[in-house]
């Protein structure tokens, strides 16, 4: 393929491929070859996470949330579950032209009710105004900075028969934003689940040594995240379908659609891999949490099919969950 789509943006395969093929290639070094949510750099004695996203989302407000709040959340989770505290973030806005006044102070005041709530400081910013039709509306590319306190958390260490842990229902953000987009009700209004998780985080790493590894299923959802992880390892992962947490409205509106949501975008969640040991002690803090009362364990490390995710269904089959080409909704973050 010649042109880029929106697909080469939406965490699939495509992506993936561009991001090997072109930044890979001609960005190659060793922090950038991790592929971590945040680089890991180390300055004199100390340890710092440092991270970027830009934001998208149409439409700008959904349920639950907004571009300003979202982008706020999206850098303090990158940094965290890297094991960071985050601490310092940027704030660049690149605004079409003709925006009303008072959508930006709206966004504004947004982003510093998330900033507060994650206990960072907006340190610095850019702002940046196109012609008429040269953006949607508003986007916003947010910079974090964070130290690294806990310091073990590398997919080398994950080992068949850990434990594989969501903090809770997913696709809520999708699904909230394909509702407010298309105008569409199904029944239970739902919510994105947007929200900082460095607090629940920070305090699941305090009271437990067992945990491998973590990273927030975004685009391409819990599936895409869950096959990054596998991918090119000699492990793979057993995901039971019973127990993964998929609320009624979320159900509804993918039975309505057609979407799998395995493959929907969360912004407030986390995947959490950690020894079977320790996987009670560690659901209990987790749960402890407002942003971590639906956690569930959904599965298991496993020796046999590396490098592969397979669903164990409900009705007693096996399928394999592959990564996706593109998303099946764009725009989402």
């Amino acid at each position: 393929m010649h042109k880029i789509t929106l697909s080469h943006g939406s965490g699939g395969k495509l992506m993936h491929q561009l991001i090997d093929s072109v930044f890979m290639k001609e960005l190659d070094n060793k922090t950038l070859n991790q592929k971590k949510d945040s680089a890991i750099l180390t300055i004199g004695r100390k340890k710092l996470a440092f991270t970027t996203d830009s934001y998208v989302v149409k439409p700008i407000f959904f349920p639950g949330g907004d571009i300003g709040s979202m982008a706020v959340y999206g850098t303090v989770n990158d940094l965290s579950v890297c094991g960071a505290k985050p601490l310092f973030i940027s704030l660049g806005l690149i605004i079409e032209e003709g925006l009303d006044k008072s959508i930006l102070e709206k966004i504004i005041k947004s982003i510093k009710l998330a900033a507060k709530r994650s206990g960072v400081e907006v340190v610095t910013g850019d702002t940046k105004v196109v012609e008429k039709g040269s953006c949607d509306k508003i986007f916003v590319n947010t910079s974090g900075i964070g130290e690294v306190y806990y310091r073990n958390l590398a997919v080398e260490n994950i080992r068949p028969g850990d434990s594989v842990i969501v903090s809770g229902g997913i696709g809520e953000h999708s699904i909230s934003v394909l509702s407010k987009r298309e105008g569409i009700a199904f029944g239970t209004e739902v919510k994105s689940d947007s929200a900082p998780l460095n607090g629940m985080i920070n305090r699941l790493l305090s009271s437990s040594g067992g945990v491998k590894f973590m990273r927030d299923p975004t685009r391409g959802g819990l599936a895409t995240t869950l096959n990054e992880i596998v991918r090119s390892r000699r492990f793979g992962i057993a995901v039971n379908e019973e127990d993964v947490p998929v609320t009624r409205g979320v159900r509804q509106a993918c039975e309505l659609l057609g979407f799998d949501p395995l493959y929907l975008a969360c912004e407030g969640r986390v995947i959490v891999i950690v020894s079977s040991k320790s996987a009670g002690k560690v659901l209990s803090v987790m749960r402890k949490d407002p942003n971590g009362k639906g956690s569930r364990i959904i599965g298991e490390v496993c020796g046999e099919n590396k490098g592969f995710v397979y669903l164990n269904t409900t009705s007693g089959g096996r399928r394999i969950l592959e990564m996706l080409s593109g998303d099946q909704l764009p725009r989402i973050c």
